[in-house]
């Protein structure tokens, strides 16, 4: 038997014989026969310090560290201080989110070689996949929607139920995951990672040694996951002064940062998204950035907790389609309907969604302020972010 291909079985960790078809024992080789391929990596990318309209100067490393010492609540670590976004920030290079990046879309980081993250995090769609909700390594579908990926490396409360605390609490978390990418144990990904040839020299260049570790790995994906920065869509231009909106768009800009909607409530700041910690006003002060919005008197998920979940960034939401925790809206029309005049009675609904009588609020837009707010919304998106190369598949090629 060819001991670069195994047909019908390969020996997984402790698990015994499971059977996958045609699978690499290296790497090198895929499903059906099929070759890897190698990554393509031309140019070099400037990925600590991100393009804005206004022209002021990021810092990837200094986002990092702010979210190594930002006093927030549930924030992890001793006191404020996170240690592993602290080394976060002091290994963060060029070359360490390059290799981030081969390893965010190289779908050897998957059990059985057939998905990557970035499968279920296409760019063209603001790092989303367009389904509502995703399919892992072994063909089961997850349990949510897959959340498009926006300035990851501003939040302290990440996934559907705000489970992870930072983008280097978040990086290995799909990769282990028994349906997403199944990889079963610390062993096995730094063996196979090792055994592929090109990654000696991406090791090595990122963090001056070729030895393949889970701490480089996460190191690794979390910088390039930090800068994903998002700053370029028709708003930003809009507040720069190097635009402005239609008629549609400002008066759906109005609707939504108005008391009447209340929209700019959970959906506040750059990243148009709910505070790490919103001080209480989104239900209990422990479960920070999440809410209920009356999806359903009755949830079969309860997210967080009485049927909370993450209150996600807006930014490229025009893309990022379907919608909600389990993709049940397939369009901006739908959302703001549900917005408009859908909000269940729940228990645990947030106050926001409230009237002065405590009952779910109803909007009732006409059209044309529907109309207004989908086009307002669709200022959010980001072409340069959507195209960039550094944030590219270089399997692609």
């Amino acid at each position: 038997m060819n001991i670069k291909q195994l047909t019908g079985v390969i020996l997984v960790g402790v698990t015994g014989l499971v059977t996958l078809g045609m699978v690499a024992c290296d790497g090198d080789n895929a499903i059906s026969g099929n070759l890897l391929k190698k990554p393509t990596l031309s140019g070099t990318y400037d990925y600590e310090h991100p393009s804005t309209p206004s022209g002021n100067s990021l810092s990837i490393k200094d986002l990092l560290l702010s979210r190594a010492f930002k006093s927030t609540i549930g924030f992890p670590g001793s006191g404020n201080i996170d240690p592993d976004m602290q080394e976060a920030s002091s290994t963060f290079s060029n070359a360490s989110a390059t290799l981030g990046r081969v390893l965010f879309y190289d779908k050897r980081m998957s059990l059985n070689n057939t998905v990557s993250c970035g499968s279920c995090h296409h760019q063209a769609v603001g790092f989303s996949d367009r389904m509502p909700v995703s399919v892992g390594f072994g063909g089961k579908t997850t349990k949510r929607n897959s959340m498009s990926i926006n300035n990851p490396v501003q939040f302290n409360n990440l996934f559907w139920d705000s489970r992870a605390q930072s983008t280097m609490d978040l990086s290995l978390r799909p990769v282990f995951d028994h349906i997403e990418m199944g990889m079963e144990s610390d062993e096995m990904l730094e063996k196979k990672l090792a055994a592929t040839d090109f990654y000696g020299p991406l090791f090595e260049k990122a963090f001056g040694s070729p030895e393949v570790t889970r701490r480089k790995v996460s190191l690794a994906i979390t910088h390039f996951l930090s800068s994903m920065v998002s700053m370029n869509a028709k708003k930003d231009l809009v507040d720069a002064g190097k635009a402005k909106f239609s008629m549609m768009e400002q008066m759906g800009h109005d609707l939504f940062f108005s008391e009447r909607t209340g929209c700019f409530k959970c959906h506040s700041g750059n990243n148009f998204s709910a505070p790490d910690d919103p001080g209480g006003s989104y239900g209990a002060p422990t479960v920070a950035g999440t809410a209920n919005i009356g999806l359903d008197k009755s949830y079969a998920d309860n997210g967080k907790g009485n049927g909370k979940f993450r209150i996600p960034s807006l930014r490229n939401i025009e893309l990022s389609a379907p919608y909600m925790h389990d993709g049940r809206f397939n369009t901006l029309d739908a959302v703001v309907d549900h917005y408009s005049h859908g909000v269940q009675a729940h228990p645990h609904l947030d106050a926001n969604m409230k009237d002065k009588n405590g009952q779910p609020k109803k909007m009732n837009f006409t059209q044309e302020e529907k109309d207004a707010m989908v086009a307002f919304l669709r200022t959010l998106s980001d072409p340069v972010f959507t195209k960039d190369p550094k944030y590219s598949d270089p399997f692609a090629n």
